[in-house]
């Protein structure tokens, strides 16, 4: 008898996907005060501290793939609302509970990778390309412990989170021309069918860690189709959206790839840093909680010290055991430990 693998949750989807069903039907681990409106409290899901790594002042810089295809409007706009609500005193007020003292966030800059957008890109496509940058001495300026590189996919790719390669990023080679046709349709875990993006880590031959976040340009396209979680009126707010619900998910718990990689043995929890029992991240149950209306937790919120709205999702507090958005008083740390 075949026995079902249980890992956490690194991925975000909207919610009644079959991208959804199918990261749901694996997620678990093996174990050895004002909330969202219109959300209930749900102390089962309240996250537990397992050990794991944390990254207290976390540094980000976005790489757009495929910036032949991006709109250059969009890359700026992109950088400056994900750098001001990952900064921002209010919404951090919120994930200060998960770490002992303040808490940063800077971000690094942005990397336009030349190229036009490819037709689908997995998860073995993006540590590849991990891999070669940092080959490239793309990452030598950056503090590789304390910083995620986001990759932000173009309009008219779709995501998966196939760990083999696809030949989507090698742009020019023959292996890539070869691998281009069309897009696979019974891929439920693909971000036509709900997926986002996801967060994880890469090891280098060099002993050195790298983590990234890789999400898609999540919008309703002209078939009446949607890629990726679209709710906000213009796409790139929906790409903030996802990314900032990535590098809060990336900065509470760090090395959850290398507990996914563990499989079923119970010593992978020891990896993981903030999770609920169901091995659900801080942005994952809000999504699930809003049901089908999104706008419960995706919403623009004005930036503490004035200058507009950002466009992000409501992440998951204990101290509300719900969804919760920006507020005035930090919270204080949260001691739930895990077995």
């Amino acid at each position: 008898m075949t026995t079902q693998t249980q890992r956490p949750l690194n991925v975000s989807f909207r919610h009644g996907s079959t991208a959804e069903k199918a990261f749901r039907s694996q997620a678990g681990i093996p174990l050895r005060e004002e909330i969202a409106p219109g959300i209930q409290p749900s102390r089962p899901h309240d996250l537990i501290f397992h050990g794991g790594k944390t990254i207290k002042d976390l540094d980000f810089a976005n790489f757009y793939v495929g910036a032949d295809a991006w709109p250059m409007g969009d890359m700026t706009d992109i950088d400056r609302a994900l750098a001001a609500a990952m900064s921002d005193t209010n919404l951090n007020n919120v994930m200060v509970q998960y770490f002992k003292g303040p808490i940063t966030s800077t971000f690094k800059g942005s990397t336009a990778l030349s190229g036009p957008a490819p037709t689908i890109v997995s998860q073995g496509d993006v540590e590849a390309l991990v891999g070669s940058l940092a080959s490239q001495g793309q990452f030598d300026q950056f503090d590789a412990g304390a910083t995620v590189f986001n990759f932000l996919l173009p309009p008219g790719t779709v995501l998966n989170a196939d760990p083999g390669t696809s030949g989507g990023l090698e742009h020019g080679t023959a292996r890539a021309a070869a691998k281009r046709g069309p897009i696979p349709k019974d891929d439920e875990d693909d971000s036509l069918h709900g997926l986002g993006g996801y967060h994880g880590s890469v090891h280098l031959p060099n002993g050195k860690t790298m983590y990234y976040a890789v999400g898609a340009y999540s919008e309703r396209r002209a078939d009446g189709t949607e890629n990726g979680i679209a709710v906000f009126d213009k796409s790139w707010k929906n790409v903030v959206a996802t990314f900032y619900h990535e590098l809060n998910e990336a900065r509470t718990d760090a090395d959850v790839a290398d507990a996914i990689r563990a499989g079923n043995d119970p010593g992978g929890v020891k990896f993981l840093g903030w999770t609920s029992r169901q091995g659900e991240e801080c942005g994952d149950f809000p999504v699930f909680e809003a049901g089908g209306d999104l706008t419960k937790v995706f919403q623009e919120v004005s930036l503490t010290a004035g200058g507009g709205t950002v466009p992000v999702q409501f992440e998951y507090s204990n101290a509300v055991h719900g969804p919760e958005g920006p507020i005035p008083t930090a919270h204080q740390h949260s001691k739930k430990k895990g077995a």
